[in-house]
């Protein structure tokens, strides 16, 4: 039996990704990184979600440090399995742009869904995060691998972790909607996270993972709302992030279209993006990160802004969402 509705009635309906408090695209500093915490928490966020993969360890520590001083029982929190972390042999004081994180790279990620790899990426993360259990651990990205390795390994061996106790549920994080409806078919998973691929801007995880997890009873999380800052500005530009890169022409011009939509309907941008993925009964959560607490306090000001009645039909109307 699923143990989606319980979970995902302790998640809440926002949560809060650690990405950017493990060095994404830029440094930040530790007092920053709490900053935005403590805006999470003190704005009623209850799930927050993490990976080794993050700043390597940087954000499983940095969240670790923060939540270590809230009552366990208070809070969800997931992490991720599928890379684990590993010294860098060759270590010659560089760092990790490259995967657009700013720490050193005095670790690399290998690619190991098998079963002695799982349980040492969950006993890992125990230790960076300072915690006695992980409420859910997903498969993470693996389509960036080996999906067929990934889904074959690394999803019997999260079961098992979950038959036993040391996880309480399992899903698989990703950005590919295909894969993700690939793990629900062929995994006992309780949560899919899926990113980017469910927003206002784009939604091809509508055509058939949504219909899926509704159908067998799996929660899903929507990361990405803004599609990586594309959508977090009233106006976006050529200079936001799209999936972690610049935009393609079309796809700004489409961003574009829909600000305009919205600024016609006297919706910001942003507040339509944020509540846009809620609006499908399978989503659960929506979950959104920033490592500047005016911001997380700015998310927070527009998931409580009420979209007007009839702003979706409008949408729909004018052929920007299905």
């Amino acid at each position: 039996m699923s143990r989606a509705p319980a979970l995902a009635a302790r998640m809440g309906r926002l949560g809060y990704g650690a990405a950017s408090i493990g060095n994404l695209y830029r440094e930040v500093s530790d007092e920053a990184a709490e900053a935005a915490l403590e805006s999470a928490w003190a704005g009623g966020i209850r799930y927050f979600d993490t990976a080794p993969h993050y700043g390597l360890g940087l954000s499983e520590r940095r969240l670790g440090a923060f939540l270590g001083r809230m009552p366990r029982g208070d809070y969800v929190l997931s992490t991720k399995v599928g890379r684990v972390l590993e010294p860098n042999p060759d270590f010659a004081g560089g760092d990790d742009r490259a995967n657009e994180f700013a720490v050193p790279d005095r670790t690399v990620r290998r690619f190991d869904p098998s079963e002695a790899g799982v349980r040492r990426s969950i006993e890992d993360s125990l230790e960076r995060l300072g915690v006695d259990r992980i409420d859910l651990a997903y498969l993470h990205d693996p389509d960036v691998y080996d999906l067929d390795r990934g889904l074959a390994e690394g999803l019997p061996a999260l079961q098992r972790l979950r038959d036993e106790g040391l996880v309480d549920a399992i899903g698989i994080g990703t950005n590919d909607a295909a894969a993700a409806t690939r793990a629900v078919r062929e995994g006992e998973l309780d949560v899919v996270m899926i990113a980017g691929r469910y927003t206002l801007l784009e939604q091809p995880a509508l055509a058939e993972l949504l219909p899926t997890c509704a159908e067998r009873g799996v929660a899903v999380v929507a990361a990405a709302a803004y599609n990586s800052g594309l959508l977090a500005t009233d106006e976006p530009s050529a200079a936001a992030h799209y999936n972690y890169a610049p935009p393609p022409a079309a796809i700004l011009e489409r961003a574009q279209r829909l600000a305009a939509a919205c600024r016609a309907a006297g919706v910001r941008l942003p507040v339509a993006a944020l509540h846009f993925p809620l609006q499908h009964p399978a989503v659960q959560a929506v979950v959104v990160g920033s490592a500047r607490a005016a911001e997380v306090q700015e998310n927070l000001a527009r998931f409580d802004t009420p979209v007007p009645e009839g702003f979706w039909a409008e949408l729909r109307e004018a052929g920007l969402i299905p």
